[in-house]
């Protein structure tokens, strides 16, 4: 009878254990989270699976990317290797470890850094960083498509390679969605700003355009039959400024006076409140066609003269952006179908399905240019305007 009581005490007690573990963790399950936490991009494909697979594709999504020892590099059109000059050069090379630009003097070899990190989605470009420490660095070589070939990457010299290139937390902002960094000080004065590896976020997810979606998630998972979505931000419910700010945040251009992180900008936020002197105003002098699209499309009549073009008027972040130039046309022509041309322009056959190349024309970059082995003179970096003009 003994050994009976004590069995049912050990199991009364185990029940009292279980029932307490069970309400512990349904206590955690009921906690909401907070409406500014951050679910990950993944999530989003459980409802939203069509327009997250398209976004993939998209340009934005790429702006970083891991690099992996089985990733594959664009090949130059005819080498892998830049001569700075008889002495010296630096070579592409995959190795067992990972991919390396490679420093020979002499035919000996002096100094590797790994590919760590790729930046741009290679429609015009690719350039590289190599982690050292808790830096980022800019590797010396960029693959540059128009050119099919490598070559030095913007603002370095043609002479010799440079490895030393800091790339900073203000790059990652528009490159990535989120990178934590510590700002290390000595005496008061910044000595060097460490990343977070482990934090990185890459590419343009996303939360970087809708807000954290954490709170979304939530909501919608224990509330399935509600269509309306809630706790995120859609962009039909913004003003014109706030859907132009929210481009904007990486589109106009990183010689302001930064206030806060803009890893923090939420979709309806404006903009003044993370640049210090920002202005959207138009100063054709000032402004490049590298990253000053906001202020170039601010500037221009059409955007003046109407009250509902915006960056989404042409643009898709949901797609691929490839509907080509006669696509982009017809949206100038459901404003504009009664302009008429002069006959010397009307004899131009393109002018009834080509827009864009006379209004908004390609433009070389007044900050970004590059340099091919074995060439005195520098090659432009061409980018589409977006001051919508008379040329």
């Amino acid at each position: 009878m003994k050994g009976n009581r004590r069995l049912v005490l050990i199991f009364s007690v185990i029940s009292v254990f279980v029932f307490l573990f069970s309400q512990c963790v349904d206590s955690v399950k009921k906690v909401p989270v907070a409406e500014n936490a951050v679910a990950g991009s993944k999530t989003c494909i459980q409802c939203h699976k069509n327009v997250y697979e398209s976004y993939l594709k998209n340009p934005h999504f790429s702006t970083t990317s891991p690099i992996t020892a089985d990733s594959q590099l664009p090949k130059g059109g005819n080498t892998n290797v830049y001569n700075y000059d008889k002495h010296m050069k630096v070579a592409v090379e995959k190795r067992d470890s990972g991919l390396y630009q490679v420093v020979y003097l002499d035919g000996k070899e002096r100094l590797t850094r790994r590919f760590d990190i790729v930046f741009g989605s290679g429609e015009k470009a690719f350039t590289y960083a190599t982690w050292k420490g808790k830096s980022l660095y800019q590797l010396p070589l960029s693959f540059f498509k128009s050119q099919d070939s490598w070559a030095n990457s913007p603002g370095f010299s043609g002479s010799r390679p440079n490895f030393g290139r800091v790339i900073e937390p203000r790059c990652l902002e528009c490159h990535s969605s989120f990178i934590d960094h510590k700002v290390v000080k000595n005496g008061g004065l910044t000595v060097s700003d460490e990343l977070v590896k482990s934090s990185l976020v890459y590419g343009i997810n996303c939360e970087r355009c809708h807000g954290p979606a954490a709170k979304h998630v939530e909501f919608h998972i224990e509330n399935p039959k509600k269509k309306e979505a809630k706790f995120i931000t859609l962009y039909k419910s913004l003003s014109r400024k706030q859907k132009v700010d929210a481009c904007g945040v990486c589109h106009s251009g990183n010689d302001a006076e930064k206030l806060k992180s803009t890893f923090s900008f939420k979709p309806g936020d404006d903009l003044n409140e993370y640049y210090g002197n920002f202005s959207a105003s138009f100063d054709e002098s000032s402004l490049d066609v590298h990253g000053k699209q906001n202020q170039m499309l601010s500037g221009s009549k059409c955007f003046i003269k109407s009250e509902s073009l915006d960056c989404s008027t042409c643009h898709s972040t949901h797609n691929q952006n490839k509907v080509g130039l006669t696509a982009y046309s017809k949206k100038c022509m459901s404003c504009h179908s009664t302009i008429k041309h002069t006959d010397k322009t009307l004899a131009n056959a393109m002018v009834k399905t080509n827009c864009i190349d006379c209004h908004m024309p390609l433009k070389p970059s007044k900050l970004i240019s590059f340099q091919q082995a074995g060439q005195s003179n520098v090659s432009p970096y061409m980018l589409r305007s977006h001051r919508i003009a008379i040329y």
